[in-house]
């Protein structure tokens, strides 16, 4: 069953509020998911658009991890639990779609859809609004001067500490997290094998090792954030412009490593989409038992209430903790 956000967003539709999208029409979907049974007469051809990883994967053939083109003749926009990501897609949205073009934008009050629907206003858009299954829909044609808009709803990257850059809706996007941190000053001095950095987000645990380790051999960074992606392989270009590195756009729950590692970094995630779901760490350090060669280690930074010592030690030869402070724990294993 889908959440009740994506139900929202194609009721306007379903209740004749705005016009059914026509065959021959190009329709752009910013932050689709699957599970959705199209309502009837819906015979545009939609052009899906997800980052994230799981959700991707969950979508039928044609779907892409960003957009592209212009001319659209209408846009869904699903919102998320991140204000500048929701933000960047309706920007977006007026960036792609033609003047007097449809847009609808549907989230919950998770989503911080009250609020959006209050910037929306503030910016002259020509609104109307629906509450329904537990969310609101918001749809306005899009206007022929859409620049103002367009520049206060697109967000532009953010700098920090002189050398790394992220955007909205990345983990971390402003600054260094504090359990990354912590890790990073645990890493070891003297690597020199074949790592990978499992959630490696925007890069920073992965530039920290080769700094550290400045004879590592090669680093993989893996994320589900296709994004955050993008922006790891510029900050490693920026501050490790030697180091050997790849990129996987995967999810690590159900997309495993090909390769063994001497060595896997990782500050693994705790929610996936709009819940909280701590297996998500515990499957990853599954994933990186079976991804260590023999002797090689796992090094990894958790909050300190999540219970992940019970899973090394079922796929580890011995584990332990290196350190805690007042909100995060650094564990080890060795396989």
């Amino acid at each position: 069953m889908s959440r009740d956000a994506l139900k929202t967003l194609f009721h306007p539709f379903a209740t004749e509020a705005v016009p059914m999208p026509a065959a021959g029409e190009r329709v752009l979907f910013l932050g689709a998911e699957g599970g959705n049974v199209l309502p009837d007469g819906f015979e545009a051809e939609i052009t899906a658009v997800q980052p994230f990883r799981p959700l991707f994967r969950a979508l039928r053939d044609g779907a892409f991890p960003e957009a592209e083109g212009e001319g659209y003749d209408a846009a869904l926009v699903l919102c998320g639990k991140h204000r500048g990501e929701n933000e960047n897609r309706i920007g977006e949205a007026l960036q792609r779609v033609r003047p007097g073009g449809l847009i609808v934008i549907a989230g919950g009050k998770e989503d911080g859809i009250q609020p959006l629907r209050t910037m929306l206003l503030k910016l002259n858009l020509q609104i109307d609004y629906a509450p329904k299954y537990h969310g609101i829909a918001i749809w306005l044609p899009r206007p022929k001067d859409a620049d103002e808009a367009i520049a206060t709803l697109k967000k532009s990257p953010v700098a920090f500490e002189g050398r790394f850059q992220a955007a909205p809706g990345m983990f971390s996007h402003d600054r260094v997290d504090g359990g990354s941190e912590l890790l990073a000053g645990r890493l070891p001095t003297d690597f020199d094998g074949n790592a990978a950095d499992f959630g490696a987000g925007w890069g920073y645990l992965s530039v920290m090792l080769a700094e550290k380790s400045s004879r590592t051999n090669r680093i993989d960074l893996f994320e589900a954030d296709y994004h955050a992606l993008e922006f790891a392989k510029k900050n490693l270009a920026f501050n490790c412009p030697d180091l050997s590195a790849r990129f996987y756009w995967q999810d690590l729950s159900a997309e495993p490593p090909k390769e063994k590692y001497d060595l896997v970094i990782m500050n693994p995630p705790f929610h996936e989409a709009q819940a909280a779901d701590p297996e998500l760490g515990k499957a990853m350090i599954r994933t990186a038992a079976s991804a260590i060669k023999n002797g090689g280690r796992l090094m990894l930074v958790a909050n300190r209430g999540l219970p992940y010592e019970p899973v090394l030690a079922e796929g580890f030869r011995e584990h332990g903790e290196t350190c805690r402070n007042a909100r995060f724990k650094v564990l080890w294993a060795r396989k």
